[in-house]
């Protein structure tokens, strides 16, 4: 091989290996190797003991929230991934709906200190007309749907967007019905366990489903309950509206 042919060669590498670099920086989650998610919402969990919640994608922004690892319960904390964005050093960071009260507070992890899975479906619950929706985001269709029980006046089940699954358990308690899911929305009285939170769950009346007679939680019938346990892993989102 002359000097020419070896001049070529090193320089086409060059423009190859120069290609590669900009090629990865274009790709999601280049930076720090960071996995990001090819769509939002997704479910997801902290890997760290301790993470603090931020107003803004950004280490000096206010702090909002402290989230553990582990909940009191010992049950793992829950998240639901809304979006991705990269601060000013191009690091990423994961836009989160922050559980409990106040409802619907948003805020910011680091995208490294949480892992993530994919959700297939959303949940709809519309407060006035007494219905609940099982949604599947890819294409819209309406996967089951029934009539509920909400709040009652001062009771009122909490309105709000992309709430979400935080637990799910077959209930000791009848009144329960055959199947709950624990959710992210807080309302001000509850027949929770442990109180506070506005859960999905069957019934043991169901005469009373399509009625404001709760304490926040939504009662729906036992045969949907027993089809959210396939539907409605850990992470899926809730939307809960006026309508």
């Amino acid at each position: 091989m002359n000097a020419r042919t070896s001049h070529r060669r090193l320089r086409a590498g060059l423009v190859l290996t120069t290609l590669a670099i900009a090629l990865l920086a274009l790709a999601p989650g280049a930076l720090g190797g960071t996995k990001l998610p090819k769509t939002f919402p997704v479910g997801g969990e902290l890997v760290k003991p301790a993470v603090k919640v931020h107003a803004e994608p950004n280490v000096k922004s206010k702090v909002v929230r402290v989230l553990k690892q582990f909940r009191p319960d010992f049950h793992f904390q829950v998240l639901l991934i809304l979006a991705a964005e990269r601060d000013a050093k191009g690091k990423w960071w994961y836009k989160l709906s922050v559980p409990g009260r106040p409802n619907s507070q948003r805020g910011w992890i680091r995208a490294n200190e949480a892992e993530w899975w994919f959700v297939p479906n959303r949940i709809v619950i519309h407060r006035v007309s007494r219905k609940l929706e099982v949604i599947r985001m890819k294409d819209g269709k309406v996967l089951v749907s029934g009539t509920v029980a909400v709040g009652k006046p001062g009771a009122e089940t909490p309105l709000g967007r992309d709430f979400y699954v935080q637990s799910r358990f077959v209930p000791t308690n009848t009144f329960l019905g055959v199947f709950a899911l624990e959710t992210s929305a807080y309302s001000r009285l509850t027949d929770w366990p442990g109180g506070g939170v506005a859960g999905i769950h069957g019934t043991s009346a169901p005469q009373l489903l399509g009625q404001a007679v709760s304490h926040g939680c939504i009662r729906v019938h036992n045969e949907v309950a027993a089809k959210l346990k396939t539907l409605a892993p850990l992470g899926t989102p809730i939307d809960i509206l006026e309508n």
